[in-house]
């Protein structure tokens, strides 16, 4: 097996063999249009190594501003996110406002006043986690989750009877004594009467406490994310296509010295253009029609709610069909394998949804499932294909895992790659194990117990890395998961009184802590680490200086969000906020904590065998993958088939994939890569879209316009 120095060597490991890309070229290479610029060549133009005293100062500034501005967008106008993805509309902003306006500015100056390539790269990575950090999913729901399932609390659902379990220091809806702080509550949720403030004494401990958790996540994510950049990055040699965007849009910044002068950037291509402009004429239309309504719109979904009413048909739940000009841009750049897969699971599932109805299986009992018209054997599936996978990438990387372990036990010296990492692997691994001890013995202070609290955030783990790799490798602009750890567990073993999750073993501390933490992670950070990390390493930029300039980003943009969370209830009323905040959230923290403790219904060890199966298709996928040269399924594809990604992305990456298999047919790989700048145009075009009514909607007070997958 090669070592984790070596750059797409291609492994006698048929396994890993099986998950490589047929494309292995690095997003800079493919930037470039040629091999990678020479390490020589490189340090010279990357001078600074991107983190200069000016660049710390703009990101941190920039991390200010995106903390004050998100959850206003977000939760008070929920409007198109400008986090939310991992394609950030706000962090490509950024980017053309310093290739179109900053720069610019600059060299009329002075030329060497201008911002480097490498330099106006680290501004965007450190975007992704200013964008990412504040919004929606980004692990700040707790400000309103932590009271919230008080306030819907009444006498008949019987809540209350559940969250007394919860310990002061965990929300300020309980006072020191145990007792309920109902004007407290009320008043995030109602708004404050003339001539009251906000009770920041009150908010004060829980907010640190549930802010160190937070931390802790992001750390445990950001250690996990430099171990696995040498084994995705170059042993696996990922496509990473969500880098390529802002490789293209920056090339003109290179130092021309060190690269083809005949190379240009997709700023200065036609087709780039004419992608672009399509963008733009069908968003400007769509959007002047909200406020003109005699402006025609371009209808971007085809209605299937009637096509599919009758039996078996209404059987597959939501089958929505539509059109988002960046996610067909984005999808024009996976490998044909990885976007025929990523649709046609998606249909896969809907089919066994059909024959389900043949079979006489009734309707799920999970929440998940009951909500996407699914049935509950396919949230098992998802969970147990999750489980699966990240044991194949431990197989398939069990090398570079023995090499971390023995730095980490001090049985080996550092190489020359290990240098070059974000942190070297011994402060990698203790502080991933710290991080994941502080969790765990926090979740216990809360009322868990050791083996819940184990179980939850392990589970977090599995679903960290697949939406991670999910990104890295399938280049989804956002991605989600299916299935509630304790859901699914508590379904195989069963919960309640003499259980491992009773009322006095913590069932409140998990229904707010899953709900907060695991329900809704599209904004999950491990894949902007790893991305961060990747093109740090690739660029030649100064990964240490890059890796404390991000936790400074997310230090701040952590706190200023509390912060706004926090005002915005009570200085608008939290009534009046985003859906998942105000009400369904909270709603579900204390439907969930009292259902565990009750005891859920219909608990058995035969939904094992659902878990089973799902764990035995994927290792099936990946074994004919590995074996047979015709097989094209990747199991990417089935890991997200049943996700709220999948069901609004799923018709653009199919005109994605039939776009890229018609030209690269008919065309060759050349005609491929010559119409590339069309699609990458076509999303940069939505994106520069979403920002302009961004700011028309800010300017007009308009709610609820949203450009992007909500």
């Amino acid at each position: 097996m090669a070592t984790s120095s070596s750059v797409s060597q291609p492994s006698s490991d048929p396994v890993l063999h099986s998950l490589e890309v047929t494309e292995p070229q690095s997003p800079e290479a493919e930037a470039l249009g040629t091999t990678p610029p020479d390490p020589g060549a490189l340090r010279l133009e990357a001078r600074s190594r991107g983190v200069t005293p000016r660049v710390v100062c703009v990101s941190l500034a920039i991390a200010v501003f995106f903390a004050w501005a998100i959850p206003v967008i977000d939760y008070k106008f929920f409007n198109t996110f400008l986090g939310a993805t991992h394609l950030a509309p706000g962090a490509i902003g950024v980017l053309l406002i310093f290739i179109l306006v900053v720069n610019p500015l600059l060299k009329m100056l002075s030329g060497r006043l201008a911002f480097s390539r490498n330099e106006v790269l680290t501004v965007y990575l450190t975007c992704l986690f200013s964008c990412l950090v504040p919004g929606i999913g980004g692990n700040n729901y707790f400000v309103s989750f932590m009271i919230g399932a008080f306030y819907y609390a009444t006498p008949e659902n019987k809540w209350l009877d559940v969250l007394r379990y919860l310990p002061s220091w965990m929300t300020p809806a309980l006072n020191a004594d145990g007792s309920y702080n109902r004007e407290l509550v009320e008043g995030w949720f109602v708004g404050l009467r003339a001539g009251e403030s906000i009770p920041w004494n009150a908010w004060l401990l829980p907010l640190l406490a549930w802010g160190s958790f937070a931390l802790a996540s992001f750390c445990l994510l950001g250690c996990l994310g430099a171990m696995l950049r040498a084994q995705w990055g170059e042993r696996e040699a990922l496509a990473f296509p969500l880098l390529r965007l802002p490789l293209e849009l920056t090339q003109d910044l290179e130092d021309r010295s060190t690269l083809e002068r005949t190379r240009r950037s997709i700023l200065r291509k036609p087709l780039m253009w004419m992608g672009f402009a399509v963008a733009v004429v069908i968003q400007a239309m769509n959007g002047l029609n909200l406020y003109f309504p005699d402006t025609p719109r371009v209808p971007l979904d085809i209605p299937t709610g009637p096509l599919f009413t009758e039996a078996p048909w209404n059987q597959m739940g939501n089958f929505p069909m539509r059109v988002w000009p960046v996610a067909i841009g984005m999808s024009y750049l996976l490998t044909a394998e990885v976007g025929f897969s990523l649709w046609f699971f998606f249909l896969f599932i809907k089919l066994q949804l059909v024959m389900a109805y043949y079979l006489g299986f009734p309707a799920g009992s999970l929440p998940e499932a009951a909500e996407s018209g699914g049935k509950i054997f396919t949230v098992f599936q998802d969970a147990g294909a999750h489980i699966a996978y990240v044991g194949l990438l431990v197989w398939i990387g069990r090398e570079h895992v023995k090499k971390i372990l023995r730095r980490a036990f001090g049985r080996a010296r550092a190489d020359d790659a290990e240098r070059g990492e974000v942190l070297s692997y011994p402060v990698a691994f203790w502080g991933f194990a710290l991080s994941f001890g502080y969790m765990v013995v926090w979740s216990t202070f809360a009322g868990m117990t050791l083996l819940a609290a184990v179980v939850l955030w392990s589970s977090y783990l599995v679903i960290a890395i697949i939406i991670a790799r999910v990104v890295v490798e399938g280049g989804l602009i956002f991605v989600h998961h299916t299935w509630m750890p304790m859901g699914v567990w508590s379904q195989i073993t069963g919960s309640g009184p003499g259980t491992w999750l009773s009322m006095s073993n913590g069932a409140a501390a998990v229904g707010v802590l899953e709900a907060g933490f695991v329900q809704d992670y599209r904004a999950s950070l491990l894949p902007s680490f790893v991305q961060s990390f990747k093109l740090a390493h690739d660029r030649g930029i100064a990964g240490r200086r890059l890796g404390l300039l991000i936790v400074a980003v997310i230090l701040v943009s952590l706190t200023i969000a509390l912060h706004m969370n926090v005002r915005l209830g009570y200085e608008n009323s939290g009534l009046q906020l985003q859906g998942w905040l105000q009400k369904a959230g909270p709603q579900m923290t204390g439907r969930n904590a009292y259902a565990l403790a009750r005891g859920v219904e219909n608990a058995s060890w035969w939904h094992l065998v659902w878990l089973l199966l799902g764990a035995a298709i994927t290792i099936s996928i990946v074994a004919m993958r590995s074996r047979f040269m015709w097989f094209t399924l990747h199991p990417l594809g089935y890991l997200v088939s049943q996700t709220y990604p999948m069901h609004t992305l799923w018709f653009s990456i199919l005109i994605g994939w039939s776009c890229k298999v018609a030209l690269t047919r008919y065309g060759g790989h050349e005609t491929y890569r010559k119409t590339t700048p069309l699609f990458l145009g076509l999303a940069l075009g939505d994106i520069s879209m979403m920002l302009f009514w961004i700011a028309i909607d800010g300017w007009q007070g308009r709610t609820g316009h949203q450009l992007m997958p909500g």
